[in-house]
């Protein structure tokens, strides 16, 4: 699916979202259980977006389905959902739960928990990847998806905000993508919530407070944007700096690439 496809609600999301009367974890929830609904029912999915349907009786559908079930902005979020064309079912379901995870970032956000949020979703799907047990456990669909959310919720019980454990607990579903890969996506996403992008650093060693500060300085005018550095200690990175800035990945040792970097970890 593009990321066209998948982004085309986030003009809908943001205009419902700023007329909202109730809070944005409530939007969160509803427009989670809609998602929940849509992809355990091939029916309904299907007649939600149905390109031989007038746009009017896809969205009359939607009204006689939700009416009363949820929340006026959630259901006004899918109305017009329903109205736009799609590709596929999973396509408009997979719109629909980016913006599910839009309303729970900005709920915290609003609180002034966003940046908290972002760092321990990032540190915790870091832990998974380094434990394959709990790595597969998660990944186990013998299990019933109940059992792995509540284990997901015990690790980070007293250790997380409730942004971030509600989210660590929907990534759990990953219907379509690793529980990481689900992860490094919301972490993506609030950091866009603040217009700003993501560089993944990996380091042999732990970087201390100046170089952070300097390498973050050296990427941000390298990218023209507001940056947030996420930092992780590599054994193998042998010497140097490997950063990852979405799809392109830069090596601290390639000549002429981030200068700043180079001077940080470089011999002279």
């Amino acid at each position: 699916m593009s990321d066209t496809q998948l982004h085309a609600l986030d003009g809908v999301f943001d205009d419902h979202a700023g007329r909202a009367q109730e809070g944005t974890d409530t939007l969160a929830s509803d427009l989670f259980a809609v998602v929940d609904a849509l992809s355990s029912s091939v029916a309904l999915r299907r007649a939600v977006t149905d390109p031989g349907a007038e746009p009017e009786r896809r969205q009359a559908l939607v009204h006689a389905v939700l009416d009363g079930k949820v929340s006026g902005t959630a259901l006004g979020v899918v109305v017009d959902a329903a109205g736009l064309r799609w590709s596929s079912g999973q396509t408009f379901v997979a719109a629909l739960e980016r913006q599910a995870v839009r309303a729970q970032l900005l709920a915290a956000d609003r609180s002034g928990a966003l940046d908290e949020t972002e760092d321990e979703l990032f540190r915790f799907a870091r832990l998974v990847e380094s434990d394959p047990e709990l790595r597969n456990a998660l990944s186990d669909r013998a299990m019933p998806l109940s059992a792995r959310q509540d284990l997901v919720g015990d690790l980070l019980s007293g250790r997380a905000g409730a942004a971030t454990v509600a989210l660590a607990r929907r990534a759990v579903v990953a219907r379509e993508r690793t529980f990481a890969h689900s992860i490094e996506g919301y972490v993506d996403l609030a950091a866009a919530q603040k217009n700003r992008v993501v560089a993944t650093v990996r380091v042999a060693r732990p970087l201390d407070d100046d170089q952070r500060r300097r390498l973050q300085a050296a990427l941000a005018r390298q990218v023209g944007r507001d940056l947030v550095l996420q930092e992780v200690v590599d054994p193998d990175v042998l010497g140097g700096v490997r950063v990852e800035l979405g799809d392109e990945v830069v090596e601290g040792t390639v000549a002429g690439r981030l200068d700043e970097a180079q001077r940080l970890f470089g011999t002279a």
